[in-house]
């Protein structure tokens, strides 16, 4: 049984190491420029605060780390990218060895993750979204622990991460949402005393740089994320046409998932058991933030956009694992892997595909091209004004500007022209 053990770890681990690869490797000879999201996120970082005109912080300070360790290389944050994806993976195995005896069904957990192509297709793109993922999936990693152990560190880890994780995405509010239900009926249930309470405090203590920017900036981040809902187009026939999209689209993004599923078991006969601490975590932390999510949608009449929803599913693998386990024909086995094989393989296909033959993507940006022109622009009409420190603009056009630039001038939003500005902030237009 050890030597099986064994395997099935050194099964997980080349797994995860060969996604890595594959999904750095694929978009770094694929595309020729940077992503949106990901040189927006290189632009913050070159002029770091504690929040941003569309974001908290945490999406610009990893990439800051990586371009102090790397500098314009793009298969760097390709790499982050997938750092984020596999570290949610390894929290989701070690998870749920506390959840099963046999190994195969830890594996099974995480394989299953590879039908959702927000892990796999859509993951290189660096963005708040995929920095989120290791950050939900971690607090619920502690979330579990506390719950078992009620130790003081588990719950302060907790608290940690779930900072971190709000610090990352506003949206992670859901997964906080859920946990709080959990624990508020975990105490009343006495199942839980109060020692769960100490999370609060580091999560309040890393949340706390960035209340007090937001106060000062007119919370301009939440105004943001009201924006990017929809919220401004008041109908009543948009409390029933966004939340029905919603779920159709959730629908459609489980089907690959749901396959796998069905191709794994002998048939669909969940066992509700209210008793089963386990089964009520899972149930809490899967379900509750997508039935708020939900809710928010129908109440206020918003639109739920799909890239949202990433961090969500990271444990429903685990979730459908451990309601369907004694429904699990292992004589499948041999489908089942097909099917992943098929998954595995063609997502970076199509990607490399899409990438190669449409030629008017983001992707495809003359990013370093543009750079250099900027460059010889302001070395030639400043020639006074000495070393290039700053750059206005958006983040998309400034933010390529800065990226490729050897001396990397520190970015500042400008929604209308693009400027070059020295140290003391004397600027050339450039157009």
């Amino acid at each position: 049984m050890a030597i099986y053990k064994k395997n099935i770890n050194n099964l997980f681990y080349i797994f995860v190491t060969t996604h890595l690869l594959i999904w750095t490797l694929v978009p770094s000879f694929t595309n020729h420029n940077l992503p949106l999201d990901t040189i927006e996120a290189l632009a913050w970082g070159s002029n770091l605060e504690w929040g941003f005109n569309k974001h908290p912080p945490m999406s610009a300070f990893l990439p800051e780390i990586f371009y102090l360790i790397f500098g314009p290389q793009d298969w760097a944050y390709y790499l982050l990218s997938q750092i984020c994806i596999v570290v949610s993976f390894i929290v989701v195995f070690k998870l749920a060895e506390d959840f099963f005896d046999n190994k195969i069904y830890c594996l099974l957990s995480v394989l299953l993750l590879e039908g959702i192509y927000f892990y796999n297709f859509t993951s290189p793109e660096f963005n708040v979204n995929v920095c989120l993922v290791p950050f939900w999936s971690l607090s619920v990693f502690f979330l579990w622990r506390g719950i078992k152990n009620n130790k003081i560190l588990d719950w302060l880890l907790l608290g940690l991460f779930a900072g971190l994780g709000f610090l990352s995405k506003y949206l992670f509010i859901y997964l906080g949402l859920a946990i709080d239900v959990l624990l508020i009926y975990m105490i009343y249930t006495k199942r839980l005393n109060f020692k769960c309470l100490v999370s609060f405090i580091p999560f309040i203590i890393i949340l706390l740089p960035h209340i007090i920017w937001l106060t000062e900036n007119d919370y301009i981040t939440i105004t943001y994320g009201l924006l990017r809902t929809g919220s401004e187009e008041a109908s009543i026939f948009n409390h029933i046409k966004h939340p029905t999209m919603f779920l159709g689209k959730q629908i459609g993004l489980l089907l690959p998932f749901l396959l796998m599923v069905f191709v794994l078991v002998k048939k669909f006969k969940i066992n509700i058991n209210l008793d089963d601490d386990k089964f009520l975590f899972l149930i809490s932390i899967n379900l509750i933030p997508i039935l708020f999510i939900f809710l928010t949608s129908f109440t206020m009449g918003i639109k739920i956009r799909t890239m949202w929803m990433t961090p969500f599913y990271i444990s429903f693998g685990l979730l459908f694992v451990y309601i369907l386990k004694s429904q699990i024909n292992f004589e499948k086995m041999r489908a089942f892997s097909s099917i992943f094989l098929i998954l595995f393989l063609l997502s970076p296909f199509l990607y490399s595909y899409i990438s190669i033959t449409q030629t008017d993507k983001r992707t495809d940006f003359e990013g370093k091209k543009l750079a250099q022109q900027a460059k010889v622009f302001y070395e030639t009409e400043g020639k006074d004004l000495g070393k290039m420190e700053y750059i206005k603009g958006n983040e998309w056009i400034a933010g390529n500007i800065s990226y490729h630039l050897q001396e990397r001038p520190k970015w500042i939003y400008n929604s209308s022209e693009v400027q070059l500005c020295n140290k003391d902030m004397k600027c050339l237009k450039y157009k």
